[in-house]
C-alpha cells in the first residue's frame, strides 16, 4: 500500500535531526509522533522552530523515545511503498532516527511523491496518452492545489495523499473524456 511520510527537523543543517514524523496510508490511517531528541542531538535552529512551532520544551515534555518511534515505523511501514515530497531531506532524517535506535539505516526507503502521482495517472490514463500528457496532467493538478505545506508532519503527509486522490480523479476524468 502507498504511504506518504513527512518529517519536521531541528534545522536544515548537516547535523540536524528529526523532531516529528507522521505518515498516512492510502486508506487514510495515520500516525504522528513528536520525537524526544537523543542525548547527542544538539543542533537547533530558532528559525526552524519559528516555521514548525515545535520547541525543545515541547519535545522534552511530549516527545517519545527515539527507539520507540523507530520501531513503530519499522513495524507499521515495512513492506509498504513509502513516499515523501522531499525524500532527500526526509530520507536523511529517517536514517538519523534509525541509526540512533540501533536499526539499519536503510530498513525503510523513500521515493519521491511525484512518482506515486505519475504511476496513479498512468494506471488511469493507460497507453492512449503520452508520458508528456500524463506529466502535464500531474503538474497541473499539483499546481492547482494551491496549498503549501504547513510544516507539521501530519498535515504535510495528508497533503500528499490529497494530491494523489486529486491526480487519480483527474486522470480518470481525462481518460473517460476520450
Amino acid at each position: 500500500m502507498i504511504v506518504f511520510l513527512d518529517f519536521e527537523a531541528s534545522s536544515l543543517n548537516k547535523k540536524s535531526f528529526p523532531i516529528e514524523v507522521a505518515w498516512v496510508f492510502q486508506d487514510g490511517r495515520s500516525r504522528s509522533y513528536l520525537i524526544r531528541p537523543a542525548p547527542d542531538w544538539t543542533d537547533w535552529s530558532a528559525e526552524a522552530e519559528e516555521v514548525h512551532g515545535i520547541s525543545r520544551g515541547m519535545l522534552r515534555a511530549e516527545g517519545l523515545p527515539v527507539a520507540f518511534v523507530a520501531e513503530e515505523m519499522i513495524r507499521e511501514l515495512a513492506g509498504h511503498r513509502l513516499y515523501a515530497s522531499a525524500p532527500s531531506w526526509d530520507g536523511k532524517w529517517l536514517s538519523v532516527l534509525l541509526r540512533a535506535a540501533g536499526l539499519p539505516r536503510h530498513a525503510l526507503r523513500l521515493k519521491r511523491s511525484d512518482e506515486a502521482f505519475l504511476d496513479a495517472a498512468r494506471r488511469k490514463m493507460g497507453d492512449r496518452f503520452s508520458d508528456q500528457e500524463i506529466s502535464d496532467l500531474v503538474l497541473g493538478v499539483i499546481g492547482a492545489t494551491g496549498r503549501p505545506p504547513v510544516h507539521r508532519a501530519l498535515p504535510d503527509a495528508c497533503l500528499e495523499l490529497d494530491r494523489l486522490r486529486m491526480v487519480t480523479k483527474a486522470a480518470a476524468e481525462r481518460a473517460g473524456s476520450l
